[in-house]
């Protein structure tokens, strides 16, 4: 349109002859199609989306976006440095490694068509939290609907990248996966700059094969190439505690639908229901015992775990007494009684070979996007695993993520526009970093014995546990 304004003014300068109106509009439509024709051809080479990192939230991404209609004909690739995770048949023994799924977590993965492959597989619902201290008679249970409807769901991190690797399979049509792809290099493209400057993100693999993309997504976890080749800062700490997981045989088979933990002094430790006569152990503590617990042959493990959910040798009388009185000034205060303590099932065995510990710690990215770059999953946050939400605030990204790029698809809008995956940036931080504080401040404040400290939060557990409104409200945050 520019050179036909120009040519315009310097036939009309020179008076030669005027072009038409008609004639102007039909000369700007054959410029614009031989530019839209020659930019095609220039970047037939380029994808639309790369996401670097196929775990659980990467591999949920790439489904997602191959899922969307507005996103229908775009270029996508998913860049898997391991092998392809593969499940024709589903092991006899559990996995170590598990997450708690959500129910608004499950309906991302029912749209993306991969919760009927976890179903077929091995799924085990939880229909009640019953959350205690230690150092006091305090508990909170949770529930939803009287234990009409399920409150999250225990699945093996194998079993949903299993399952999310099927579905791909399913769309290669509309996403390719490259595995055994590692990323040596990342080259950045600067934003507003022409002539011989880099338009997109470029991607070196170890191979040598170089890729380029109008919109890298990093999923590559907590310890994010991308992230940290971008020069994004990054808010963490240790806490000095390391999670020992393992697969524990119950005494007796049960109905096994509740999730059980118990605040300890040296961390949280809790017990996942994986089938009527499994489940899985999360035990966090100090570097010290968890090596100690590691170490431990089978029988003393046991004992130990056993001890840790029915021992009351943490309990003062001061406390036992408080306790007491609390309760009777709650109970003469507040309408409810407060939900009845249940007692959790003991533990028989553990698995073969399932004892493993990794540190623990908390990470935030001070930035979620760049000019054409984004991350989501553990390589924007990284949280404590006592209220298990890992995995759920990384599924939330890609609903999040999923709902911009379509919307700006649909208004025929650059992908890569920073001004636009600023938006995704806002409304995750919105919904991660209440959580994320919330999660931080229940540890450190479980991971005392001191009297005024305990008796702080047995006040705040007990009302809370006779306030059923509170309850239901504390159940939705955690469902979306």
């Amino acid at each position: 349109m520019h050179k036909v304004t120009r040519t315009t003014l310097l036939f009309r300068g020179l008076g030669r002859c005027f072009l038409s109106e008609a004639s102007a509009v039909r000369i700007s439509r054959r410029g614009r199609a031989s530019s839209q024709h020659e930019e095609k051809r220039e970047e037939s080479g380029v994808y639309d989306v790369v996401i670097s990192g196929g775990g659980m939230v990467g591999s949920a991404m790439a489904c997602s976006l191959a899922t969307d209609p507005n996103l229908a004909g775009k270029k996508i690739l998913l860049l898997e440095a391991g092998n392809k995770k593969v499940m024709d048949q589903v092991p006899d023994s559990f996995s170590t490694r598990v997450s708690s799924i959500s129910p608004g977590s499950t309906t991302l993965l029912s749209r993306i068509g991969a919760w009927e492959h976890i179903t077929h597989m091995r799924v085990k619902p939880y229909k009640k939290m019953q959350v205690w201290d230690a150092c006091s008679d305090a508990l909170i249970t949770f529930d939803k609907d009287n234990l009409q409807e399920e409150m999250a769901y225990i699945v093996e991190n194998d079993v949903v990248v299993a399952a999310l690797t099927k579905q791909l399979h399913s769309l290669s049509d509309s996403v390719q996966v490259k595995y055994r792809s590692k990323v040596v290099k990342y080259t950045w493209p600067v934003p507003h700059t022409a002539g011989d400057a880099l338009p997109w993100v470029q991607v070196t693999l170890a191979n040598g094969e170089t890729l380029q993309t109008k919109l890298l997504i990093g999923a590559d976890g907590p310890n994010s190439m991308v992230r940290r080749e971008l020069g994004i800062p990054t808010v963490k700490w240790n806490y000095d505690q390391s999670a020992v997981v393992a697969v524990l045989h119950l005494s007796e088979p049960t109905e096994n639908n509740v999730a059980w933990q118990r605040f300890l002094p040296t961390g949280p430790i809790a017990m996942l229901p994986l089938s009527d006569s499994h489940s899985s152990l999360v035990w966090s503590t100090s570097h010290q015992l968890a090596e100690e617990l590691l170490e431990l042959d089978e029988e003393s493990f046991v004992d130990a775990v056993n001890s840790a959910f029915w021992s009351n040798d943490n309990q003062s009388e001061l406390t036992e007494t408080a306790g007491t009185l609390l309760r009777g000034a709650l109970s003469a205060i507040l309408p409810s009684a407060g939900s009845p303590r249940q007692l959790p099932p003991s533990v028989a065995a553990i698995g073969p070979k399932s004892r493993v510990m990794f540190p623990l710690g908390l990470g935030h990215a001070s930035e979620y996007v760049r000019h054409r770059v984004v991350l989501i999953g553990d390589a924007a946050h990284r949280v404590h695993p006592l209220a298990g939400q890992g995995a759920n605030l990384g599924f939330g990204d890609v609903v999040t993520l999923t709902q911009i790029l379509s919307r700006a698809a649909f208004d025929g809008k650059d992908l890569g526009a920073v001004q636009h995956l600023l938006e995704y940036e806002s409304e995750r931080q919105r919904q991660n970093l209440p959580m994320m504080a919330a999660i931080d401040l229940m540890k450190r404040l479980y991971s005392t014995s001191a009297a005024p400290a305990v008796l702080l939060r047995s006040f705040g557990l007990q009302a809370t546990n006779m306030l059923p409104a509170l309850k239901e409200q504390i159940v939705a945050f955690a469902s979306k």
